[in-house]
C-alpha cells in the first residue's frame, strides 16, 4: 500500500487549497493536481488543530479519500454523510469552512463533529458512531419515493462498525434493495489481504459497467439451466470474488462488495468512484477503502492512538504541553480506586465499550488483563454482558460515559434493573463536558436512571467522595448502582488510599445556617459552598448539603432542610426529571410546600448547550456560583444585580461534615 508522507513544516502555501471555496471550485482541478491538494490539505489540517485541539489522526487518514468523495460526488446536491463525524475536520475545511476552523470546538464557533444547522454539506449531524447508513438508507428511500436521482454516501469507519446497529441498516438496506453507496473506511480491522496494484484493478474491474453488465447476464444464462446448476453457478461466482476480495460477509447481507482500495491513492479512488457513481443498475453498494489513521504525519504515526483526540501541540514535533494541576482527574481517581478494590476482590470485573483510555478502564487492564474486558463500540452488549456475569456472583463495573449509556437503556431496564443484579455503572463524563458539545453531554442519566425501580444512584462532588462511593458499589450485591462522576481533574482535595463505605441514601451536611438551604447533588458542591459565603456576606445565614445519592433519598434529610429554612435550592447537573423532580415529589406528597416553603431547583434548562469550555457552558445553563446567589435573593424577595463571585483557592473536602 502507498502511503503518502509530506514533510510537515507550519504554515506551508497552499496555492491549490486556497482557490477553493467550496467542493464546486475542487471539481474544476485536473486530475494530477489532487494530491498536490491532498498534501497541502493535510498541512492545513495539522496546523489548525495544533492551534485548537481536537481529532487529528482520523482527519489524517482520510484527506486523499475525502478530496476524492468531493471530486466525484457533486455535494451537496449528492448526499454524504460521515460516520461519528471525528474525521469530518478535512470535509469542513472543503465546504466553506475554512477561515472558521479556528474557532473549531469553541464557544460561539464550528461544531467539532457534523451538524445540520452549520453547513448544507452536513446532511446529517452526528457524534456518536454508527448511524451513518441507517440514516443514509432513510435519505435513499426518501430520493426514490420522491423519484429522484442523486446519490447517497455513508463514510464508515469499521471500528464503528462493530455496533450492532450498523449490520442492522445493512441487513434492512440489503433486503430493500435501494441505491445506496457505503464506504468502509477500514484504517485499524485489517479485515482484507493487502491491496495493491492487483487489488485496485480487481476492484476497478468488478466496479466497472461491463462486468456488473456481463455478471447480469450470466445469471440470466444460469437461471435458464436447472436450478441445482443454476445454484451452482451462482455459488461458485460469489465464492470467486470472495476470494478476491474478501467480500463474502457484505455480499451475503445484500450488499455489491468492492475493494479494498488503497485509501491514499487518488488514481486507485477515482476510477471505482465513478464507476459506482455512473452504475446503472441499482442496489447497496459498499467500497472497501483501506487507510491509516494519522498517515502522513510521523508524531501522530507513532503516537499509540494515532492523535485520536489532542490539544494543542507543537506540529514539527507533535508535543502536547502538559497542564499544571494539583489534582488528578476524576477518571484516573476510579481507575485507581477500581484497581485497589480488585486486588482484594477477585471477583470485580472492569467493562468499557470502545473507551478504554477515556474511563481508566485501561490501566486497569494492565494489571488485570483477564479481568478486563473491551466489547467495541456495543453498550448493548456490555450491559447485558455484565448482567449475565452478575448472575454468576461476579461484581462488574461497566465503564461508560453517560452520553453512551443512552444506547443501552432498554439493556438497563430489562436485562438489569428488572432482575435487580449488582451491575456498577461507573458514569463518567456526567453534566456538561466542554469541547464535545451537546452529543457529548452527560445530562440525562439522573432522570433516566432515577425512574427505575430499586437503582441507587450516587453522584461525587470530588475526587475523594468518587473513591468512597467505588468501595461502596463493591458491597452491593442486590441491586444495580450507579456512579457518575464529571469529565476533568478533581477539586484538588486529599484523596484517601482506600474508600469508605457510605450509608447508603444518606446525605451531609457541610454548613449550618438558618435562611437558605443549598441541597446539592454531584459537581456543583463547590459552587454552592461559595455561593453560601457571598450570601452570608449578604446577610442571609445558609446551610449546604451534599446529598450524595439521588436515589434513594435522603428523607431526613430533606425533611430537616424543607422545616428550617424559609428557601431550599436543588442543584444538579442534569436535565429536567431528575433529582430536583424526586425531592420535590417527595416534599409535595408529605405537605412541605403547604407551609410557605420556598422550593427552588436548579437544573440544566431545557435546550441543547451549546459547545464551549465547561466553565463558558454552565455560565449559559445558569448553574454556576452568581446564579445559585441570584436565586436564593429573588425568592428571599431581595435585588440580585451584579453578583461577581471569584473562585476561592482552597477547596472544601467533601469527606468533612455532620449527617442532619
Amino acid at each position: 500500500m502507498c502511503f503518502w508522507r509530506p514533510i510537515i513544516t507550519n504554515n506551508k502555501s497552499k496555492p491549490l487549497l486556497d482557490q477553493i471555496a467550496r467542493p464546486s471550485d475542487l471539481r474544476l482541478l485536473e486530475e494530477k493536481k489532487l494530491q498536490q491538494l491532498s498534501n497541502e490539505l493535510r498541512d492545513e489540517l495539522i496546523e489548525v488543530v495544533s492551534q485548537t485541539g481536537g481529532h487529528l489522526g482520523a482527519g489524517l487518514g482520510v484527506v486523499e479519500l475525502t478530496i476524492a468523495l468531493h471530486y466525484v460526488f457533486n455535494t451537496p446536491e449528492d448526499l454524504l454523510v460521515w460516520d461519528v463525524g471525528h474525521q469530518a475536520y478535512p470535509h469542513k475545511i472543503l465546504t466553506g469552512r475554512r477561515n472558521k476552523m479556528a474557532t473549531l470546538r469553541k464557544w460561539g464557533g464550528l461544531y467539532g463533529f457534523t451538524k445540520r444547522s452549520e453547513s448544507p454539506y452536513d446532511p446529517f449531524g452526528a457524534a456518536h458512531s454508527s448511524t451513518s447508513i441507517s440514516a443514509t438508507l432513510g435519505m435513499a428511500v426518501a430520493r426514490d419515493l420522491d423519484n429522484k436521482d442523486h446519490n447517497v454516501v455513508a463514510v464508515i469507519g469499521d471500528g464503528a462498525m462493530s455496533a450492532g446497529m450498523a449490520y442492522e441498516a445493512m441487513n434492512n438496506a440489503g433486503h430493500l434493495g435501494n441505491r445506496l453507496i457505503v464506504i468502509l473506511n477500514d484504517n485499524d480491522m485489517s479485515i482484507a489481504p493487502p491491496v495493491g496494484a492487483m487489488s485496485a484493478y480487481l476492484s476497478r474491474l468488478i466496479s466497472s459497467k461491463s462486468y456488473r453488465s456481463l455478471r447480469h447476464v450470466a445469471t440470466q444464462v444460469a437461471m435458464k439451466f436447472p436450478r441445482p446448476l443454476a445454484k451452482g453457478f451462482q455459488k461458485a461466482e460469489e465464492y470467486a470474488r470472495g476470494m478476491i476480495t474478501g467480500g463474502t460477509l457484505f455480499e451475503e447481507l445484500g450488499f455489491y462488495y468492492v475493494g479494498p482500495i488503497d485509501g491514499h491513492n487518488i488514481d486507485h479512488l477515482l476510477p471505482v468512484l465513478r464507476n459506482v457513481r455512473d452504475a446503472e443498475s441499482g442496489g447497496p453498494v459498499l467500497i472497501h477503502v483501506v487507510t491509516r489513521k494519522g498517515n502522513g504525519y510521523p508524531p501522530a504515526e507513532k503516537a499509540a492512538d494515532k492523535f485520536h483526540g489532542v490539544g494543542k501541540f507543537n506540529v514539527v514535533t507533535g508535543d502536547q504541553p502538559k497542564k499544571i494541576s494539583n489534582a488528578p482527574s476524576y477518571t484516573s481517581v476510579f481507575s485507581n480506586s477500581l484497581i485497589k478494590e480488585a486486588k482484594i476482590d477477585p471477583k470485580i470485573i472492569a467493562i468499557t465499550a470502545a473507551m478504554p483510555s477515556g474511563t481508566g478502564i485501561d490501566k486497569f487492564n494492565e494489571v488485570f488483563p483477564d479481568r478486563t474486558f473491551d466489547v467495541g463500540i456495543a453498550e448493548q452488549h456490555a450491559v447485558t454482558f455484565a448482567a449475565g456475569l452478575a448472575t454468576q456472583g461476579y461484581k462488574p463495573f461497566v465503564a461508560i460515559y453517560s452520553t453512551f449509556l443512552q444506547r443501552a437503556y432498554d439493556q438497563v431496564v430489562h436485562d438489569v434493573a428488572l432482575q435487580s443484579l449488582p451491575v456498577r455503572f461507573a458514569i463518567d463524563r456526567a453534566g456538561l463536558v466542554g469541547a464535545d458539545g451537546p452529543t457529548h453531554a452527560g445530562s440525562y442519566d439522573i432522570t433516566y436512571l432515577s425512574a427505575l425501580p430499586n437503582f441507587c444512584i450516587m453522584a461525587a462532588s470530588d475526587e475523594a467522595e468518587l473513591t468512597d462511593m467505588v468501595a461502596t458499589a463493591v458491597t452491593i450485591n442486590d441491586y444495580p448502582v450507579a456512579i457518575r462522576y464529571p469529565r476533568g481533574e478533581g477539586v484538588g482535595v486529599e484523596v484517601p488510599d482506600k474508600g469508605r463505605v457510605l450509608q447508603i441514601g444518606k446525605g451531609i451536611c457541610h454548613r449550618e445556617g438558618s435562611h437558605v438551604a443549598i441541597l446539592c447533588l454531584g459537581g456543583r458542591l463547590q459552587e454552592c459552598l461559595m455561593a453560601a459565603d457571598e450570601l452570608t456576606t449578604r446577610g442571609w445565614s445558609s446551610t449546604v448539603a451534599n446529598a450524595r445519592f439521588a436515589k434513594p433519598l435522603d428523607e431526613d434529610l430533606i425533611k430537616q432542610l424543607a422545616s428550617n429554612h424559609e428557601v431550599l435550592i436543588t442543584v444538579e447537573e442534569g436535565a429536567i426529571g431528575g433529582f430536583a423532580s424526586h425531592v420535590s415529589h417527595f416534599l409535595a406528597i408529605n405537605g412541605f410546600l403547604e407551609k410557605g416553603l420556598k422550593l427552588r431547583p436548579m437544573i440544566l434548562p431545557d435546550r441543547f448547550i451549546s459547545h464551549g469550555t465547561p466553565k463558558e457552558m454552565y455560565t449559559d445553563a445558569a448553574i454556576s456560583a452568581s446564579d445559585i446567589v441570584k436565586t436564593a435573593l429573588v425568592a428571599l424577595n431581595q435585588s440580585a444585580e451584579n453578583i461577581i463571585i471569584e473562585e476561592p483557592a482552597q477547596k472544601v473536602s467533601t469527606n468533612s461534615g455532620t449527617h442532619l
